[in-house]
């Protein structure tokens, strides 16, 4: 699909048919003016991992930035995108760094300082680590924002590491036009069990353990138009933490490891499969969604993220016939904190599976599987 094509399916969902349903839905948000001077979302142009640079724009920026480095310890660097960078300190211990901030996504100013914080430490999980300590990234437009609103979003910084064994041991603060929050996180791992995005192997089986639809329920947010059960859910899953990933890590027979973030579902899955030299089958029917998903990507409540993303990625994809635009965009919509991907060993699957519903992810589930790479080059077929 052309980027002409999708610029006018934009234009044409969200001109017309949000206002001709807006009235259909019922609309009941958390009241957030005790909290905030005005809508944190109203500060920010884009939301959670949904305001990432697109993708192909991404690989441009990139393009200069040198794929393998001389040091021979940096065990894992830029060469796969994988969720974090690895340097060996011994011969049983390698240190996992990362990064990671965004504007806002929710009013609630405690929430987003959670979301934000659950989604950097992902980073860690998603390597098979376990976090050691983090610091903050803030921004904040200091005029427009109140103290004790500044102090709550610190404060749900400082539960999510409280709930993730760490301390929020200092950090860097600017004056920002958007607010911004996140934090600089360091971890530790063996460096025999390191979990990268590109370890798949034929035959593996592929696993979800959150649903997908937070970009789109964060559209349905910004424009007030969320029901209450799927704000609840929306924010159950968005600041759950994915401190499996740490036990995911221990598992021989779990070949690779990411999380689903700001690419999406199938943006991630093309990046596994790439570095894999494979090709992944994904069955649609079987994947995870928050309960509104399909209906609000239908009244056109999706992310311009999601329309990026899908172009960026409409090379290396392909989906079955009958699977229109609505559903595409729904595979392609940015996780924020998103699930936690992976391939695993087909011995080990039932093990793995249970063990994630018993540490608290009911939704962990099989997608799909790894094969052969295919011959016309696609790297993701949902089917």
């Amino acid at each position: 699909m052309s980027s002409d094509t999708l610029h006018n399916v934009v234009e044409r969902r969200q001109k017309d048919r949000r206002q001709t349903n807006r009235d259909e839905l019922k609309i009941n948000l958390p009241d957030a003016s005790s909290k905030t001077e005005c809508r944190l979302t109203d500060l920010s142009r884009g939301g959670g991992c949904g305001c990432k640079i697109d993708p192909a724009a991404l690989h441009e920026i990139v393009a200069n930035v040198p794929k393998h480095s001389h040091i021979e310890n940096l065990l894992v660097g830029i060469e796969h995108s994988d969720d974090a960078a690895v340097y060996k300190i011994s011969d049983d211990m390698a240190l996992v760094f990362t990064n990671d901030f965004f504007t806002a996504m929710v009013d609630d100013p405690y929430i987003y300082g959670r979301i934000a914080a659950a989604n950097a430490l992902s980073d860690i999980y998603a390597m098979g680590g376990e976090p050691l300590l983090a610091n903050a990234i803030v921004g904040f437009p200091v005029n427009e924002l109140s103290m004790p609103t500044m102090q709550s979003i610190m404060q749900g910084g400082i539960d999510i590491c409280t709930e993730a064994g760490i301390p929020l041991s200092g950090g860097h603060s600017i004056d920002n036009p958007q607010p911004i929050f996140g934090l600089c996180a360091v971890g530790k791992i063996h460096p025999n069990k390191i979990k990268t995005n590109s370890g798949a192997k034929v035959g593996d089986i592929l696993i979800l353990t959150k649903p997908l639809g937070i970009g789109i329920m964060a559209t349905a947010f910004k424009l007030k138009m969320i029901s209450d059960k799927a704000y609840e859910e929306y924010i159950k899953n968005i600041t759950l933490l994915n401190k499996p990933g740490a036990w995911l890590g221990q598992q021989d027979g779990v070949h690779a490891l990411t999380d689903v973030t700001g690419f999406g579902l199938a943006g991630h899955l093309i990046e596994m499969a790439n570095g894999a030299n494979a090709s992944f089958e994904v069955n649609m029917q079987a994947v995870p969604v928050i309960d509104g998903t399909w209906e609000y990507a239908i009244e056109g409540m999706v992310p311009t993220g999601a329309y990026r993303n899908l172009n960026s990625f409409a090379s290396s994809l392909t989906f079955a016939a009958g699977c229109n635009i609505d559903q595409q965009l729904v595979f392609a919509d940015p996780q924020t904190n998103g699930g936690l991907l992976a391939a695993v060993d087909p011995l080990d699957i039932q093990h793995v599976i249970t063990a994630m519903t018993e540490q608290g992810y009911p939704d962990v589930c099989v997608i799909g599987e790894v094969i052969e790479r295919r011959k016309d080059n696609i790297a993701v077929a949902f089917l």
